[in-house]
């Protein structure tokens, strides 16, 4: 609607520049030309048109400097109006609306001298506000391999930030992870502390954070743990070309981007990393591999330190 109003207003000037005695000397073919131009509300065809009748109307450059001079008044206006009204509507928004995401599943089956199939699942929810953003993950792992579960691991995050000024913003965090394989039936870990947005350009995004954290571990074997620790990311999205991303993204642990997520405390360290490569297949979907590690410095008894998973999954954006 919003891209209808400003096309509307270009329209208008349009007729408004036609009807001008400005225009008098101007041939009407040159005319037409401008004002069917000025009516597809491109402005970078509105330019280019311009700057032909400038090369093929040279005596008329005082008249289409005027025209143009007015055509930037015009479009200035008709796009505060437009950011005006998507202010509004994103201040007036219910807490339902304004939410996007993507959808991530993907599966594998084996036959032969081993019998295994697995499924991984992701859900991303992010929404956007003026000055707050808040974003929902989930992930789900699950294996099984000759009729034997061999991975079962459920993950759910809950992040909101704040943006103070300029690039930096203060964020507040809430984790839960289930994983029996790695020896622990819940993990509950709430952190908060200060971002800065190194860059946030269209094809490259950087983010860093850093802050205090609590967990609570409850072990398969009936201990549970709770201790004072720190949170440390690292968000990186690089769009490589219009069809391919690679992503290294800090809490994005459902993978619509990669992930690297590091809890330090003085017994034990947890990494979690993920790398992924996003190839486009649709506008709203898309391919991916990811490659993901998982280090725990002081697992529970029986456990490794070091867990790897390669994943091939489709992405749906909602």
């Amino acid at each position: 609607m919003k891209i209808a109003r400003l096309a509307g207003a270009i329209a208008a000037l349009g007729l408004a520049l036609q009807s001008g005695a400005a225009l008098a000397a101007l041939p009407e073919s040159v005319r037409a030309m401008i004002d069917a131009a000025i009516a597809t509300g491109d402005e970078t065809k509105v330019r280019t048109v311009i700057d032909l009748a400038r090369t093929t109307n040279p005596a008329d450059s005082a008249e289409l400097d005027a025209i143009i001079a007015a055509y930037d008044v015009q479009l200035a206006e008709a796009k505060a109006a437009a950011a005006a009204a998507k202010e509004q509507e994103v201040r007036t928004a219910g807490l339902f609306e304004n939410w996007s995401g993507k959808g991530e599943f993907g599966a594998f089956r084996a036959t032969g001298n081993s019998f295994n199939t697995g499924i991984t699942a992701g859900l991303t929810a992010d929404r956007q506000g003026i000055d707050w953003r808040h974003r929902l993950t989930a992930r789900v792992d699950y294996q099984r391999a000759n009729g034997v579960t061999t991975r079962e691991q459920f993950l759910a995050r809950y992040e909101p930030n704040f943006n103070l000024s300029g690039n930096v913003y203060v964020y507040a965090l809430g984790q839960y992870e289930r994983d029996r394989f790695q020896g622990f039936l819940g993990r509950y870990a709430a952190s908060g502390g200060i971002g800065y947005q190194v860059f946030n350009a269209d094809d490259l995004k950087l983010s860093v954070k850093a802050g205090p954290a609590y967990r609570v571990t409850e072990f398969t074997d009936g201990r549970s743990e709770s201790r004072i620790a720190g949170l440390a990311g690292v968000d990186f999205d690089w769009n490589i070309t219009k069809r391919l991303t690679l992503t290294q993204d800090t809490n994005a642990v459902a993978e619509t981007g990669g992930s690297a997520v590091a809890i330090i405390d003085s017994r034990n360290t947890t990494l979690d990393l993920i790398t992924g490569l996003n190839a486009a297949i649709s506008s709203k979907l898309s391919a991916r591999f990811s490659y993901a590690v998982e280090y725990d410095s002081n697992p529970p008894p029986g456990a490794v330190q070091t867990d790897t998973l390669s994943r091939v999954t489709l992405i749906y954006d909602f």
